[in-house]
């Protein structure tokens, strides 16, 4: 039955049920908000070729959702709903409009259990949907999640039973099902590539599913790879999905540091998931197995989803290198309360490592409105003589380090840069009183009542000279140490061995990632460096402004 999908209001019937009138638009967004509609729903899909509607009919209201497909009593083999879940996990990827994407996990468990809800491991849920009149479904759900709601039913129309072309239709051998299954990858913060991989091999899988997850030894070439979850989160994360999407299945999630983990040993293996990307990984590990005497495992291959969004440099498949680089100008934690800074002048310290493009990201921030200071040409003022550092740094470093009467930074940089102990010195020296002088500036900025002042704060010193404290916030440069290294040779004149000496005395990458609340990356085109500054840029002001909102509406 085709069903024709509209927007509904919803009503409370005498039985305590929720029903749909098909009434104007904006009656269910004052409806729903004043049902308080919360972060978790649960919905039960019965009118499959309706989904996509069903979707973005709902998308507003929760942030996260269960999707439960209703076949209660279904006898075909598990497998044959791998097409139907993928296309499921895409559409809604690619056809929801929210800013915030929904997060969406598709239930299996109870598609093994034949309809039952006996093991489900859920987050709490808030509300429950139905797009069909799945009464006695929705009401056992409702009472074992233990919903104070009643469900939501979206339409008041007869449940699809033809279910045949929504099935995987291949012979029943390519529908089998394995005792133990076994895939691996990076994981890094799961994505729709991810949960249609997982989900793939979880239908496949009656009693084990073992995962490998590579290491940091594995990932050190891979695209922004300091941001790459610890490999212990991203396995506490994969579990947390897999237990609840299915949790009959005894799960194995282990640790690798090369391509083949527990595969080239563990003879209880029976079938592996691969990608047509990995597919030749695949068959490198039966090579290895039949050397080493054990069974070859069957391979189930899955195409790569491809990636819709392909701004800037993503690749065409949906991957986690793309998902790190859409973190690129977002907020990676929150700033921490300083009660020490100003209320009207906003501080962002920016910091990076040499050639970074710390300087040009400050010149583009200027252009959004910011307030810039320079503390490298700050550092330039109070090393003219007759200011303290002059005095203090010849002292210590001789004459010979002098120009005509100044200090000439490229000798000082040749002595510090190559001696860890001096250029220690040489910070005790100057990170005092600079950090004086930039303070003293800031507190002469002229303030308008009512607006906050953003200032960007450059400072290469910020994290090693402690000045996080200083600032309300720390973002940072990234380049990949390789590219670093060229651009020092190119732009100061000095060998590859001096340019390694000069990146050796900084932070790492990974250090800077983990004391930032937001990271830029300046590997790429200057296009889209530009479209990473004006993201963090418009966050910054939403935020600021929303703050100063709450602040009059406290007052």
């Amino acid at each position: 039955m085709q069903m024709k999908f509209v927007i509904f209001d919803i009503v409370q019937s005498s039985s305590h049920e929720y029903i749909v009138n098909r009434l104007n638009p904006s009656f269910l967004n004052k409806r729903i908000n004043k049902q308080n509609m919360a972060s978790t729903g649960l919905l039960v899909i019965s009118n499959f070729k309706q989904t996509p509607q069903t979707l973005k009919a709902i998308e507003k209201y929760v942030h996260s959702l269960y999707v439960h497909i209703n076949v209660p009593g279904s006898a075909t083999p598990v497998p044959s709903w791998g097409r139907f879940i993928s296309q499921l996990y895409v559409d809604g990827a690619t056809l929801l409009t929210s800013c915030e994407k929904l997060n969406m996990n598709i239930l299996v468990g109870p598609l093994k259990q034949q309809g039952t809800f006996d093991s489900l491991r859920l987050k709490p849920i808030d509300m429950i949907f139905s797009d069909a009149r799945c009464t006695e479904v929705c009401e056992q759900l409702r009472q074992q999640l233990q919903i104070e709601k009643p469900p939501i039913y979206l339409a008041d129309d007869v449940v699809v039973t033809d279910l045949c072309e929504h099935q995987q239709s291949k012979p029943l051998d390519k529908l089998q099902v394995y005792e133990n299954v076994v895939l691996g990858g990076t994981f890094d913060r799961i994505h729709l590539g991810h949960k249609i991989f997982l989900t793939q091999a979880v239908l496949r899988a009656c009693r084990r599913l073992v995962v490998g997850v590579t290491t940091q030894k594995m990932t050190k070439s891979k695209i922004l790879n300091e941001l790459i979850l610890p490999v212990e989160q991203r396995i506490s994360e994969l579990r947390e999905f897999l237990q609840e999407i299915d949790s009959t299945l005894h799960y194995e999630i282990v640790p690798i540091d090369d391509p083949y983990g527990p595969t080239n040993s563990d003879p209880n293996m029976d079938m592996i998931v691969v990608s047509s990307e990995t597919l030749r990984g695949g068959e490198k590990i039966n090579e290895i197995r039949a050397k080493n005497n054990l069974k070859l495992l069957d391979i189930y291959c899955i195409d790569l989803v491809e990636n819709s969004d392909r701004k800037g440099p993503k690749e065409s498949k949906i991957s986690s290198s793309n998902a790190r680089i859409d973190l690129l100008g977002t907020r990676l934690r929150q700033p921490e309360y300083h009660k020490n800074l100003p209320s009207e002048i906003y501080i962002i310290g920016l910091t990076g490592n040499i050639a970074s493009g710390k300087s040009k990201m400050t010149q583009r921030f200027q252009s959004l409105g910011a307030t810039v200071m320079d503390c490298d040409k700050i550092a330039h003022e109070i090393y003219e003589p007759g200011q303290v550092c002059y005095d203090k740094i010849i002292q210590h470093f001789g004459r010979s380090i002098l120009d005509n009467g100044r200090i000439d930074r490229p000798k000082l940089g040749a002595i510090v840069f190559s001696n860890p102990k001096e250029l220690e010195r040489l910070n005790d020296i100057v990170w005092p009183e600079l950090l004086k002088e930039v303070k003293r500036r800031i507190q002469g900025l002229p303030i308008i009542p009512g607006e906050i002042k953003i200032v960007i704060l450059e400072a290469a010193v910020l994290l090693k000279a402690g000045w996080d404290k200083e600032v309300h916030e720390v973002w940072s440069m990234l380049v990949p140490l390789d590219e670093a290294i060229r651009r020092v040779v190119a732009r100061n004149n000095l060998t590859e061995t001096a340019a390694r000496d000069r990146l050796a005395s900084q932070l790492t990458n990974k250090e800077l990632v983990a004391r930032s609340h937001v990271v830029f990356s300046s590997q790429w085109e200057p296009e889209f460096t530009q479209k990473q500054a004006e993201k963090a840029w418009n966050m910054l002001k939403e935020e600021l402004q929303q703050k100063q909102l709450q602040t009059k509406h406290n007052l």
